[in-house]
């Protein structure tokens, strides 16, 4: 390990967890806000949700991109630039005076947070190569990405009701100055890697084939999935993907991602597993959100304090992952907290118009709470620990994009679907029902997960005693 890759790990540590915090909080902060959103800008029911998709995608679409650039570029080089474009997409989002100007906002924090996003966890795997300090510093970061999350919504719910939903937007600028601060002071990582230009081509065909396929699957409340205009938007989106792919395969000399690094099952496996657990969280936030308010009549102050349980589950569960990690191979842990989060997403399926808080929401928020977090830790480690240092910002890319497109994939789907469910007539037993019918397909997504986990990753032992060794690498996540 070189000296410059070893300095201050501390300081990396603290900068990443302030930029995971950040990044995290910008998921779930607009959707307790998202009806004073929609009367002050003047939404409609289906815009209204691209104030999420437009983050969501950008920053999923444009991960793979991010984690080249920095790669190719120098991790600290292209973190300090996407910080200050977050921070001036948040301020600029803040002042929106109509809802393409929120929108064209959301998507630039979303750029911006595609290349601060994987140059700061390629910082984290660089300055915690192996050992307990990896185990450690990736259950901070994973307590911090889920906590973002979670308490994103409780900011989002006291701004909005006792300032505006701008503060929604402007709280992410000192956040975005903080973490710029501790970011100058941290070591640059390892060498930028050689290679061409980076693949702009294949990011746009990415970004647009998720970006059309998120589109005309909202637009399924017009338009029939079986209608001329939804199979022509799926058939474009499908088509953009494929060049894609084709790019990636035959005509990029640097490709956005070397396809053969989904050859190994640790990558591939907790790609589809973040995938689908993006999926499912994302989704409960909003339905949950909706519910609290739209069903039980809860302000968005109270609605965002309803939410800490959730929170603190998750926190819980990235402390017990930390000290179940020195013991359980990471499969077990991905098995165990996708079943967990999954009952608890069950549970949820229970709520109805006359319900409580204390009997619909509280218990099911600490169990899938807890299960979310025995899931990051060792998810994050699996899927970067063992790649080669010069990919290791592509690795990161990969995994975050997983997560962000799952987001908006699973929102647009398993909202259709609880939409559906509610039907054209909406009164709290119908709202009711669509919620919960959505949240029970989060737990069939977080089922599949487990499945992925028991059937791609491959058995291994605990990492203890490996681990405990000292600067051996990690053993974690043999493809």
């Amino acid at each position: 390990m070189t000296r410059t890759m070893g300095a201050r790990p501390g300081l990396t540590l603290a900068a990443v967890s302030v930029v995971q915090f950040m990044v995290s909080v910008d998921l779930s902060v607009v959707n307790v806000g998202l009806p004073q959103i929609a009367a002050g800008l003047g939404f409609s029911p289906v815009g209204l949700t691209w104030v999420i998709h437009a983050y969501a995608l950008t920053f999923g679409g444009l991960l793979l991109l991010g984690g080249k650039v920095a790669d190719r570029y120098g991790h600290r080089r292209v973190l300090l630039p996407g910080l200050a474009l977050f921070g001036l997409a948040s301020l600029l989002g803040g002042f929106a005076q109509e809802p393409g100007q929120l929108i064209a906002a959301r998507a630039a924090q979303g750029i911006g947070a595609a290349a601060l996003a994987p140059a700061a966890l390629a910082l984290l795997t660089a300055a915690f190569p192996a050992g307990r300090a990896r185990i450690r510093a990736f259950g901070v970061w994973s307590a911090m990405n889920a906590a973002g999350g979670a308490l994103g919504v409780l900011i989002g719910g006291v701004l909005t009701e006792y300032a505006s939903w701008r503060w929604v937007m402007f709280a992410s600028v000192p956040m975005a100055a903080a973490a710029l601060v501790l970011a100058l002071g941290v070591a640059a990582g390892p060498p930028p890697a050689r290679g061409g230009r980076p693949d702009v081509l294949g990011a746009v065909l990415a970004t647009a084939g998720m970006a059309l396929l998120v589109f005309g699957v909202v637009r399924t409340d017009q338009y029939g999935w079986a209608s001329p205009v939804t199979l022509a938007t799926v058939a474009g989106a499908v088509a953009l993907l494929a060049a894609f792919v084709h790019v990636e395969r035959t005509t990029s000399r640097d490709p956005l991602i070397r396809l053969g690094l989904l050859a190994n099952r640790s990558v591939s496996g907790a790609n589809l597993y973040n995938l689908l657990l993006g999926a499912a969280m994302a989704s409960s936030f909003y339905f949950m959100s909706l519910y609290l308010q739209q069903v039980l009549g809860t302000g968005p102050a109270l609605t965002g304090v309803e939410f800490v349980p959730f929170a603190l589950g998750v926190v819980a569960g990235s402390v017990l992952a930390v000290r179940l990690g020195y013991r359980l191979a990471p499969r077990t842990l991905l098995v165990a907290g996708g079943l967990l989060a999954a009952a608890g997403f069950a549970w949820f399926g229970l709520i109805s118009a006359d319900g409580a808080f204390i009997t619909h929401v509280l218990g099911p928020s600490i169990v899938a709470g807890i299960g979310f977090g025995l899931c990051l830790g060792p998810l994050v480690n699996t899927a970067t620990a063992g790649v080669a240092p010069h990919e290791s910002g592509m690795a990161s890319g990969l995994l975050n994009s997983a997560r962000q497109i799952g987001a908006s994939l699973g929102l647009a789907v398993l909202g259709t679907a609880a939409h559906e469910r509610t039907g054209r007539i909406t009164t709290p037993e119908t709202l009711s029902d669509g919620y919960a019918f959505g949240l029970v397909l989060g737990a069939v997504l977080l089922v599949a997960a487990a499945l992925v986990a028991l059937a791609v990753l491959r058995r291994a032992g605990g990492p203890a005693r490996a681990e405990q060794a000292g600067d051996r690498p990690s053993l974690v996540a043999r493809g």
